[in-house]
């Protein structure tokens, strides 16, 4: 029996906690028997704990819970900046020290990383607050795009729903795919989700001046992405050469002709992907990628996805 201490914080996202709470303590079918775990909740002292969501937890367990547990699960708070309790801390490094296995849900990497458990190792957060944990912890080498990071006896996971991904991986890792592929059919859930977290980040909008500029070229640019189809198409509308358009361009924009155009592209492509039932070669043509290589290309360095796992990944 693998034992598994939850850590709700005061600020704890009660989807983060209950994420933990429907893999590790309640079984497939109707009895919940779980199956090879043996889960209870804690917090840095036993009584209510906070949550931003309408109503208080009350907790039976203190920290002592995490000095024993196989696997301690970190759920997210709301405010994923705030100091953690010291307390809490030493009890994760103390932890982490005896050779527990310790995993986050979303933000809660924000207190692993306020911990030092994550200096020098792979994690990943939700893709929103990326660069603050970027720039509060730079010597964690973060990965914006993972669903989910497995270092072996650290793990994190992007956001929210992401923690029910990463709780069915410790599942199969531990006990098998079979009980986690019991415990994801019993939950409505994909076993393993195609791509990472990369796909549902909207995509970035140029920053251009509001009046004047590139501004009119830029927005032909976006609503005609067939006749838009290279620089030279761009600097003609702006009536300028090639050389000026491109220096300007970085100026105003931030970034390459080529590289915004991509984006505007792959933008297009996604939406239609997303809202449409245009065939891929169609999204392709509409979207002024021109053919489907060169939409596949685009979509799986960005998503990790072919144009059409991309679609099914979002209709599931």
């Amino acid at each position: 029996m693998i034992s598994v201490a939850a850590l709700a914080l005061d600020g704890v996202m009660t989807y983060d906690l209950a994420c933990v709470v429907q893999i590790f303590r309640h079984g497939p079918g109707r009895t919940g028997e779980p199956a090879g775990f043996d889960m209870r909740t804690c917090a840095v002292r036993p009584g209510p704990v906070w949550t931003p969501n309408g109503f208080e937890l009350r907790v039976e367990h203190g920290l002592e819970l995490l000095a024993d547990a196989d696997l301690i699960v970190v759920p997210g708070i709301g405010l994923p900046t705030l100091p953690t309790p010291p307390p809490a801390l030493d009890a994760l490094r103390a932890a982490a020290a005896r050779g527990a296995t310790i995993a986050s849900i979303c933000v809660g990497a924000f207190v692993l990383g306020e911990a030092g458990l994550l200096d020098g190792r792979p994690a990943t957060t939700h893709w929103a607050y990326c660069d603050e944990f970027a720039e509060l912890y730079p010597a964690v080498k973060l990965d914006p795009t993972a669903l989910y990071v497995d270092d072996g006896d650290i793990l994190t996971s992007a956001g929210l729903s992401a923690g029910l991904d990463l709780c069915l991986h410790i599942v199969r890792r531990e006990l098998g795919a079979a009980a986690a592929a019991d415990l994801a059919r019993w939950n409505v859930v994909p076993p393993h989700r195609e791509g990472g977290q990369a796909q549902y980040i909207p995509r970035p909008m140029a920053r251009v001046a509001a009046h004047g500029g590139l501004a009119a070229t830029l927005d032909w640019a976006a609503a005609n992405p067939i006749d838009a189809v290279d620089v030279s198409a761009l600097a003609a509308h702006a009536l300028m050469s090639e050389r000026t358009f491109i220096r300007r361009f970085k100026a105003e924009v931030g970034t390459t002709p080529r590289a915004w155009l991509d984006a505007q592209r792959l933008g297009r492509a996604r939406e239609l992907l997303e809202r449409t039932t245009f065939t891929v070669e169609t999204v392709a043509q509409r979207s002024g990628f021109g053919s489907v290589t060169a939409l596949r290309e685009h979509l799986r360095a960005a998503t990790g996805l072919t144009p059409s796992a991309y679609r099914r990944s979002l209709r599931h």
